[in-house]
């Protein structure tokens, strides 16, 4: 189950099958005792009362999982099974489903006790293909019920991954800025995964804002929160009240735009013609909307939403949207210094404007946003673009992420696990310094070889099992992960590593 603001809750069932030639008390008992290791891990699965011996059976089960409200499913070979009526139950089951099987528990219970589900695995899998049904399969399917209870705690993450892009709406405000031509959107990609996609203008955001009051109390409540989350990093307190009537204005028309959508997240135009507008950059908005569960990309980032939104479901903590910015100079890091298994090539830095949630931070307070006053205020005392969120990231693991939407129109990813150093990184905006092993070669031959936009999403927390497991589970086949220097990408020159 899951406590999250704007993300699903999973009520996962239980689902035993048996083939009527096998004893279904075997099925029953392995059931139970798979349910009771769930129990122990803080799991609280539905146990569905019926067996599935036939298809009869399947639609008898279904109905007790819609009464329970079950949304997600664990089909249990608690012997081998029928292949036809589970892939049947799969097939009509309204949420995500995984499938695991019993593995035999001793020498003593190979005659009246074995399952032969180790061998059930393999006519059910067969099933799932010929109709084209997408079953979460962990690694090793078949296990003792302590093993399986852990993969099935593992497939919640995943279950609530899937849920929440199926049940998503991305509200997205303005054109990309100009050039920013890797921010593209094929809406298609989109549509495929079940997502709803609504886009708006500049000017509606602004009439938004302007119909949003300062004298709000709603307003006067998030601002004196704001002062409360910045303390000592105020830097601008009589800007808080514009900030505030922008921070509302966006989630009333989220809560009064969801339409047949249940979540959502926002992909807005964040400059230049933004801060002539509203006198303000948005940034330090976006990372309190992101720290509430609501993600906003910045530069009309639809893709980067949907992979922020995506790291939060995943670490089931706030995520955010930063370039694969800038290297990291020799001089920065101290000799012997423990880089977390990454080479110095492997070594970069993440950074966005402001956007990162405080909690993400290891420092920060409000600034202004330095490329942006250069631009627009020429290097003066700055104004408009006052309104970031500025600091060092937290160190810790990390992974970064990014679903995309191809030129083709094919979903393509990549996923990098790792860690943000604890390095000064002696610049500005949010920034970090990150060591992710084998990164260098994941840069050349993925980002770039395969064309993928300068942001991604940053999950602080090493969830890249989860990421990889719920982009496949919702058709991403083309999914990326750095490679040791003994395995070759596609089309890169051996002599490179050989040599």
């Amino acid at each position: 189950m899951s406590s999250m603001p704007n993300a699903p809750e999973v009520k996962l069932a239980i689902v035993a099958v048996s083939r009527d030639c096998f004893p279904i008390e075997l099925s029953r008992t392995r059931r139970d005792k798979l349910a009771n290791a769930c129990n122990k891990l803080g799991l609280d699965p539905f146990v569905c009362p019926t067996i599935i011996e036939n298809e009869k059976d399947s639609l008898k089960a279904l109905g007790e999982c819609r009464e329970a409200g079950a949304n997600a499913a664990v089909i249990y070979l608690g012997n081998f099974g029928p292949e036809g009526p589970l892939a049947v139950f799969a097939q009509r089951f309204h949420g995500p489903v995984m499938a695991c099987a019993a593995a035999e528990e001793s020498k003593d219970s190979l005659v009246q006790g074995r399952g032969d589900a180790y061998c059930g695995m393999l006519n059910a899998s067969y099933n799932f293909g010929l109709r084209n049904l997408r079953v979460y399969i962990p690694q090793m399917p078949v296990g003792l019920p302590e093993e399986l209870a852990a993969k099935i705690a593992h497939f919640e993450t995943v279950a609530r991954m899937v849920l929440g892009v199926r049940r998503l709406k991305i509200l997205a405000f303005g054109p990309r800025p100009q050039d920013f031509f890797a921010c593209n959107a094929p809406i298609k990609p989109l549509y495929d995964l079940g997502i709803e996609v609504m886009e708006n203008s500049e000017l509606d955001m602004y009439h938004l804002y302007q119909d949003t009051k300062e004298d709000d109390k709603e307003v006067a409540a998030t601002a004196k929160d704001m002062a409360k989350e910045l303390g000592p990093g105020n830097a601008y307190p009589d800007l808080l009240p514009k900030l505030a009537r922008f921070e509302v204005a966006l989630r009333r028309f989220a809560e009064a735009n969801l339409g047949s959508r249940e979540y959502a997240v926002f992909a807005n135009k964040c400059w230049p013609a933004f801060e002539r507008g509203f006198e303000f950059v948005p940034c330090y908005v976006n990372s309190r909307l992101s720290a509430k569960g609501m993600p906003v990309a910045c530069e009309v980032d639809i893709y980067g939403a949907l992979s922020e939104y995506l790291c939060y479901l995943a670490s089931e903590f706030p995520a955010t949207l930063l370039d694969v910015n800038n290297t990291v100079p020799a001089d920065m890091i101290e000799p012997g210094a423990d880089l977390k298994g990454a080479a110095a090539d492997d070594l970069f830095m993440g950074f966005h404007c402001g956007n990162t949630p405080s909690c993400c931070m290891k420092s920060c307070g409000m600034k202004f946003q330095l490329i942006m006053n250069r631009l627009m205020e020429a290097g003066k005392e700055p104004d408009i673009t006052r309104g970031t969120l500025e600091g060092q990231l937290r160190p810790g693991p990390a992974t970064f992420f990014r679903l995309q939407g191809s030129a083709e129109c094919k979903l393509v990813s990549y996923v990098a696990p790792g860690n943000i150093l604890d390095i000064d990184p002696q610049s500005f905006g949010g920034i970090g310094v990150f060591a992710m092993p084998n990164f260098g070669r994941l840069y050349r031959h993925v980002l770039i070889g395969k064309r993928f936009p300068h942001h991604g999403a940053v999950a602080f927390d090493n969830c890249a099992k989860a990421l990889f497991d719920a982009v496949k589970l919702l058709g991403g086949d083309d999914i990326n992960v750095p490679l040791p220097r003994t395995m070759l990408y596609q089309g890169e020159n051996p002599f490179e590593i050989l040599c």
